[in-house]
C-alpha cells in the first residue's frame, strides 16, 4: 500500500497532472462563458426570431387535468429549451477547439517549414570541413622546416656559443 501512494504522489508531482488540473480549471470557466452567452444573448435573440420564449420551450404531451382551482394530474411536457442550449453551447466550444487546434498546427507546420529551411540554407552556406593535422604531424612539420633552414654554419656558431 506504500508503494502505491508513493507512485500516486509521484504522478501528482508531474508537470502533466499540473497542466491537465489547469486545463480543467479554464475549461470550466470557459464553459459557464460560453453558458451565459447562449442563456442570456443568444436564447432571447432566438427567441425574438421565433416568436416564443425559447426558455419555456416545451411541447405537451398529456394535458393537465383541471378541477376548479385545483390540478389533479400535472401535464407531460417535453421540454427541448435546455436540450437546444446545450447543443448551442456544445457548437460553440467544439468552434472554439477547433480553431485554437487549427491555429495551433498552422504555427507548428510554419515552425517545421523554417527549422527545415534553416538547415537547408545551412547546408549550402557551409564551409567544406577540413580535417586539421594532429599534434604529432605539427610537430614533425616544424622539426623538417628547422632542419631545412639551419645551415652548417649556423650550427657550428650556435655550438661554440654554448662551449
Amino acid at each position: 500500500m506504500k508503494k502505491f501512494f508513493k507512485e500516486f504522489g509521484d504522478f501528482i508531482k508531474r508537470g502533466n497532472v499540473l497542466d491537465l488540473a489547469i486545463g480543467i480549471i479554464i475549461g470550466t470557466s470557459f464553459n459557464a462563458i460560453v453558458r451565459s452567452l447562449v442563456n442570456d444573448i443568444l436564447m432571447p435573440v432566438i427567441g425574438l426570431i421565433g416568436g416564443k420564449n425559447v426558455a419555456d420551450a416545451s411541447v405537451v404531451l398529456v394535458p393537465a387535468v383541471i378541477e376548479g382551482d385545483m390540478v389533479i394530474t400535472e401535464a407531460v411536457l417535453l421540454k427541448y429549451d435546455m436540450f437546444l442550449q446545450s447543443i448551442i453551447d456544445f457548437l460553440i466550444i467544439a468552434l472554439t477547439v477547433f480553431v485554437i487546434v487549427k491555429l495551433i498546427n498552422n504555427f507548428r507546420n510554419s515552425a517545421t517549414k523554417l527549422q527545415k529551411k534553416g538547415r537547408v540554407e545551412e547546408e549550402v552556406v557551409s564551409e567544406p570541413v577540413v580535417k586539421s593535422p594532429s599534434t604529432e604531424e605539427l610537430l614533425t612539420e616544424i622539426r623538417d622546416l628547422l632542419k631545412k633552414d639551419i645551415s652548417k654554419e649556423w650550427y657550428k656558431r650556435l655550438l661554440l656559443k654554448e662551449k
